[in-house]
């Protein structure tokens, strides 16, 4: 049997990895700035983590939510009290999209409405709901194309207020990014945050925030629409949420009331997901990362605007994008291979920086290093 071949592949193959670093089968140290998709929060193979999942590997990997979970508990007081929203109710699964497709599940049966409004550039995830509310329709298939979503133009606060002054008791939610990632790095502004707030408020609909590459710490905040001052009804979340084990989930503001069966997942909130997530909230939290994330995002954006062919830096804390002229399109794939430093991208040519939380200025100085060379010989 043949793996499916969707994902366009380098030819390098990872066999160890510690904090920011990744080494290949060949002995070739790297500089992981992409932490596989803004996964790897708190560092690869971070003592504390490792010892957490042996530990509980070796009490109990798997039961099912059918039993009393402990750790489902701890987890959802300490993500609590790490976010600050005490108050809301934690529902696990297992990745972003779930997420998304359970946060949207649950708005609808919140006002027994259909329709959903999502933004140009958007990307929620690739299962049914989420794709089809993701902007980008060679991922959509036929089976998942729904008149129930709109795309608005992004950052456009009137043509938000339009729709809802023409479909308001027709919309069931508004799910959006604080930061779009696959979109390129584009941050919503603080007033569009607060008007979806305010319109969702009006209209009794679902103001959704899609944290599941922008939360968990990555822009110095918790939630990266935290900045706004206003609190969304529900939060997605799961990249970071676990450093690498799978594990999702959404906050729930306490208007929703929960029956039994309404949402359900078989390995969602396992012993070992919620040992993995309880190591990251507690790394966090400990070594103050989203301290380290704001600072060291700061100053990596700081030195970035100051080579003179960058056309954009865009983002906040350690999520940022850096927009390239066409003609620098190869400078991805010049870190990767001269100079050993790995980096996402979105399309057209923007170069994308998801490190660990935990990143170093060192780190950063040697990325800032490396950027320079490869500018340099264009």
């Amino acid at each position: 049997m043949n793996l499916f071949d969707v994902y366009p592949l380098n030819d390098i193959t990872i066999t160890s990895a510690k904090g920011s670093n990744v080494w290949d089968a060949n002995g070739q140290k790297y500089l992981d700035l992409y932490g596989g998709h803004a996964v790897i929060s708190i560092g690869h193979t971070n003592p504390h983590y490792v010892q957490r999942l042996t530990e509980q590997l070796n009490k109990v990997g798997f039961y099912s939510n059918s039993i009393k979970i402990p750790l489902q508990v701890q987890l959802a007081e300490k993500l609590g009290q790490v976010s600050g929203k005490t108050d809301y109710q934690l529902f696990l699964c297992n990745s972003g999209a779930e997420a998304n497709e359970n946060a949207l599940k649950l708005a609808s049966f919140y006002n027994g409405r259909k329709k959903i409004i999502a933004f140009k550039g958007a990307f929620h995830g690739r299962t049914s709901l989420a794709v089809a509310c993701t902007d980008n329709p060679k991922i959509v298939a036929p089976v998942n194309e729904t008149e129930n979503i709109i795309f608005l133009p992004h950052n456009n606060e009137q043509a938000l207020a339009d729709e809802f002054a023409k479909h308001g008791n027709e919309i069931a939610a508004v799910i959006l990014e604080g930061i779009q990632g696959v979109g390129g790095i584009k941050e919503a502004s603080k007033s569009f945050l607060q008007k979806i707030r305010s319109l969702c408020d009006e209209y009794n609909a679902v103001y959704i925030v899609d944290s599941v590459q922008c939360g968990y710490g990555r822009t110095g905040l918790f939630y990266s629409h935290d900045w706004a001052g206003v609190n969304a009804d529900i939060y997605t979340m799961a990249k970071g949420m676990g450093n690498g084990f799978p594990i999702a989930g959404i906050s729930i503001a306490p208007k929703f009331k929960p029956w039994h069966g309404q949402l359900g997942t078989t390995f969602g909130g396992n012993h070992l997901a919620c040992a993995a997530a309880l190591a990251v909230l507690e790394v966090i939290e400990k070594d103050n990362l989203m301290k380290n994330a704001a600072e060291v995002g700061a100053y990596l954006i700081e030195e970035l605007k100051k080579f003179e062919q960058v056309k954009e830096v865009r983002g906040r804390g350690l999520m940022i994008g850096i927009e390239l002229p066409e003609e620098l399109a190869h400078v991805k794939k010049d870190l990767l291979f001269k100079h050993f430093i790995f980096t996402g991208e979105a399309k057209p040519n923007v170069i994308r920086l998801l490190p660990a939380l935990n990143l170093t200025k060192e780190h950063a100085d040697e990325f800032l290093g490396a950027f320079k060379k490869v500018l340099s010989f264009t």
